[in-house]
């Protein structure tokens, strides 16, 4: 009997989840290059910010990190990719970004507690371990396909250990 149901369960839940699947998977492979500029293009920014604010205030209104400024000429602060207008307040700066669709594949996947759809992300990862712990009830443990699998499960746990412990 629980075979019967954890079969119908994976199935369904399977169908269900596909297309959150599919962006969990395309947002894991673009963040593996969050530290490059690969998908990445270049957005104009043009910021009305206070007149006369200091260079470690200003980096923390445009929200950049390591922000450090390269020269000051008549008034005007030239930093990484840009630059701010002391008498205006002007900020003019250049940012990479992703494109739409993969800046919110990516912001859902990393969802924190903070954001209205955490529960989803938990909702997820549950199912992604419903997903690996009923596998063990697709074939029956005498078949040949479930004692190869056996072998499959210990390498793909060994590679686990190895790639967190390594």
């Amino acid at each position: 009997m629980t075979n019967k149901y954890m079969r119908i369960i994976h199935r369904y839940l399977g169908f269900f989840l596909i297309g959150i699947m599919t962006v969990y998977a395309l947002s894991g492979i673009v963040l593996v290059f969050r530290d490059t500029e690969f998908f990445k293009k270049e957005v104009h920014v043009q910021r009305q910010l206070k007149p006369n604010i200091e260079s470690a205030e200003l980096g923390k209104q445009l929200r950049k990190r390591n922000f450090k400024i390269v020269k000051e000429e008549n008034n005007v602060l030239f930093f990484d990719n840009g630059q701010y207008d002391k008498s205006t307040g002007i900020a003019k700066y250049t940012n990479k970004e992703l494109p739409y669709v993969l800046n919110k594949m990516t912001k859902l996947h990393k969802a924190s507690s903070k954001q209205p759809l955490y529960w989803l992300n938990i909702f997820f990862g549950l199912s992604l371990l419903f997903f690996a712990i009923s596998s063990f009830w697709m074939f029956l443990p005498k078949s040949k396909i479930y004692k190869k699998g056996l072998y499959f499960t210990f390498f793909g746990m060994i590679l686990t250990f190895i790639l967190l412990f390594v």
